[in-house]
């Protein structure tokens, strides 16, 4: 995947890199508008997916089922590029039914400070750990002292690194909540 203008986008570049390639290339909003596309379940076409698929997109497009994996790439590139008309994508996603999908939305939202915290509240008790332990992190940076409470009670959560996000997020929040 290459183009005759100034950048190109290269599949096994780094998530990251590719984003910024596309930036360059389509433009910041187009990358958003498709990126919150793919979140919501939008076809973006090949070439796009692959942008934010990378090397892994290519078994999508050559037959592997794509089960949730393009709406994590649509999240995955809103953590690289941003507008707020992505919000209600990142919204939408926190509830999707796979958790991969949760838990990239809750990385956008702990990244992007979007203020959703009812909606990380509620996935504090998801049954999957990793998404439990992206809740807990975005609550420590959008979440206020009322928080506390929900957040003391994954300090004894059987997975250990839902315990360490808790306690990160708690600290975190304890300096944003009692800074002067």
């Amino acid at each position: 995947m290459t183009d005759d203008s100034a950048s190109t986008v290269q599949i096994d570049d780094s998530p990251g890199d590719r984003i910024t390639a596309a930036v360059a290339r389509f433009g910041e909003q187009a990358v958003v508008d498709r990126s919150a596309s793919l979140l919501m379940g939008g076809n973006e076409g090949e070439e796009f997916l692959l942008i934010v698929g990378g090397r892994h997109a290519q078994g999508v497009l050559d037959g592997a089922p794509p089960l949730y994996w393009p709406e994590v790439w649509g999240a995955r590139a809103l953590t690289f590029v941003w507008a707020d008309s992505a919000a209600s994508a990142v919204h939408r996603g926190l509830g999707d039914q796979a958790w991969r999908v949760r838990e990239m939305c809750a990385r956008a939202t702990f990244i992007r400070r979007l203020d959703e915290q009812e909606a990380l509240t509620a996935m504090l008790s998801d049954e999957v750990a990793r998404v439990r332990g992206a809740a807990a992190r975005a609550l420590g940076e959008v979440g206020d002292a009322s928080h506390l409470p929900a957040l003391t009670v994954l300090l004894k959560d059987d997975e250990k690194e839902v315990r360490r996000s808790a306690h990160d997020a708690m600290v975190r929040l304890e300096k944003r909540t009692t800074a002067p």
